[in-house]
This record gives structure tokens, sequence and C-alpha cells, in this order.
């Protein structure tokens, strides 16, 4: 998706990079995006490249680093981290900067994973050498050191936020043992942590922000990290019995399907008469979406819940031929499992 967004603005731009009024207009990051409440820009922003060597140079860092994430924490836990250090990596980016700016750029994000795999690797759970992180932090160190242009803020924000995101997911993971006892195959739980950032996100730019300025911005949340315990215990249960992995599938699908439906209402009411709301990206998207958005609603739920079906293909089929081993594999991982 990072060389799709980048390669767009390099096609619009006509050459190999893209200029600062482009990348401004399609989610750059800069000094009042905060303040103005300009949210999106927060993960616009590391889709987005100066040119065709910043966008190597980051992809080249996501496919050494990122390899060796993945594959210790799983697929879930990698987009975690990742998205995580790559906002945090803009809002302390922004803390530090005291003149106006703008950034584009997976660096943060990517910084965040090389954070992450020092966090294993003090925790003992990765097996590569301190000469690993000399090697690839001394060059990073080097080149920034070589360009004038880095974001020295989003860097280092982002590698702190890997850092750390890393240690509460261990954390999190050796609680789990104790309190809920789940332990989900990686498409179940990349689905339900993608879930989770729709509904917080809605949360988060919607009821949630009139509820805060209330005052009562406590009570929803409360209700909401219990409801999402519900869900996540039910989910567990479902895998649990005979053919659950098949059952949970499905119920993922029509949750999809769900989030898919309440998103296209939300965005509806940004039809009028708030539209245009001055975001290139959501404008466009907004030109499509308001002639019709029933119908386009409607149309993208079915995708998303087909889209689930496709992609977790071989666990409806391990799921209808499971007779009873893949929920008691599933229990025997629980008892196992201690962090990450």
């Amino acid at each position: 998706m990072t060389v799709l967004a980048s390669g767009f603005c390099f096609i619009q731009a006509g050459g190999p990079a893209a200029p600062a009024e482009l990348l401004y207009r399609y989610g750059g990051m800069y000094a009042g995006a905060i303040a103005r409440h300009e949210y999106w820009r927060l993960v616009a922003y590391g889709f987005l490249h100066v040119n065709f060597v910043h966008l190597t140079m980051n992809m080249l860092c996501l496919v050494l680093w990122g390899a060796h994430l993945e594959r210790r924490v799983g697929p879930a836990y990698f987009l975690i981290i990742y998205l995580c250090a790559m906002v945090l990596g803009a809002v302390i980016g922004n803390g530090i900067h005291s003149t106006p700016y703008l950034t584009v750029g997976a660096s943060g994000a990517t910084s965040g994973i090389l954070g992450a795999l020092l966090c294993l690797w003090i925790l003992g759970k990765l097996e590569v050498g301190f000469d690993f992180f000399a090697i690839n932090i001394g060059l990073n160190i080097a080149f920034a050191f070589g360009n004038s242009r880095i974001d020295w803020g989003v860097h280092l924000g982002g590698f702190a936020a890997g850092l750390i995101i890393c240690a509460l997911l261990d954390l999190a993971e050796k609680a789990n043992v104790w309190v809920l006892r789940c332990k989900f195959p990686e498409p179940v739980k990349v689905n339900l942590t993608l879930l989770g950032c729709v509904v917080a996100l809605w949360a988060w730019s919607g009821p949630g922000q009139a509820m805060a300025a209330s005052g009562s911005g406590w009570i929803p949340a409360f209700v909401a990290v219990v409801a999402s315990c519900a869900v996540v215990k039910a989910i567990d249960v479902a895998l649990s019995v005979r053919r659950g992995l098949a059952i949970a599938v499905a119920i993922l699908a029509c949750m999809n399907a769900a989030a898919v439906t309440l998103s296209g209402w939300v965005l509806a009411s940004s039809c009028t008469p708030r539209w245009p709301t001055g975001a290139v990206p959501l404008d466009n998207l907004l030109a499509a979406f308001c002639p019709n958005p029933v119908l386009i609603s409607g149309l993208a739920a079915i995708g998303a819940a087909a889209l689930t079906l496709w992609l977790c293909s071989k666990e409806i089929s391990r799921g209808i031929e499971d007779v009873g081993f893949v929920g008691a594999s599933l229990r025997a991982e629980r008892n196992r499992r201690h962090g990450l």
C-alpha cells in the first residue's frame, strides 16, 4: 500500500519525486495538524515519500527488519507495532519541532520495528547477536548525519514507541494466561485487531470526543473495554468447540460486514453539510460515495464478508474437517504460552 500511495504521488508529479504541495494535500504531517484535529495525517504521512530513493530505503528496511519481527510475533502484533510506531512517531516528532515543518515517510514505523526487535533481544526472545543492532542502528545514524532533511523526532519517537509497545504486548500475553486464557490462529487475531482499530477510530473521532469534552468519557471507555473482552472470549469459546474455527471465521465475516456498513453510515453523515472537508483523499472518496451511499455501503459490506471468507479459506477447511483436535491444540497452547 505504501508503494501504491507513493507511486500515485510520483505519477501525479510526473517524475520520481513529489513536491511539498502535493505531499501536503495527500496527508503530509505538519506543525498544526494535531491542533486542527487532522488526525488522519498521523497515519497518512507514513504512506507517502519525497522521492523514489526515500521510498526504496524505507521499503528495504521494512523487508530486512520486518521479516524478523513478523516471524517472531506474528502478523497481528506486527501490525499493531507498525501502526503505533507510525502514529506515536508523528506525535513525538510534532512535539519536538519548534518551527514549521512537513514530514512524510515510513521511517517512524520502520524505526519502531527495530525498536521492537531490540525489546525482544533484551527479553531474551530473539536469536540475533548484538552486532545486528550495532550495524543497523549505526548505519541509520550515519545516513541521518549525511542527510540534513532527516526528521530525527519521528525516527526516535518511532523507535521508542516500537520498544515500549513490544514490551506492553509481552506483558499482555503473560496476563492473558491468567485472565482471558485465549489463543487465536493468526488470521483470527489479525481480523480482531483490525476490528479493534475501526472501533477505536470511530469512538475517538465520533461520540468519544463529545463524551470526553463533557467529562464522562471514562464510562463508555470502560464499557468498550468490557465489551471487547467479552467478544474476544466469545470467539475463544467458539474456537474451542468442534468445527469452531469455521464458525469463528463465519462470525468474523459477519462482523466485518457490519463494521463496513456502520462505517458507511458514519461516512454518509460527512456528505452534507461538511463536505468538502479540505482533505483531498477524503474529498475524493466522498465524491464517489455520496451519490449512492446505501448502495456502495451494501456492496462494500458484501465484499468485506466475501474477502474474509476467501482469505480464511484454509482456516474454514481446517475447521470443517475438525473433529476436536483444533480446539484441543489451542487449549494446550494456552497452557504453554508465556509472553511473546
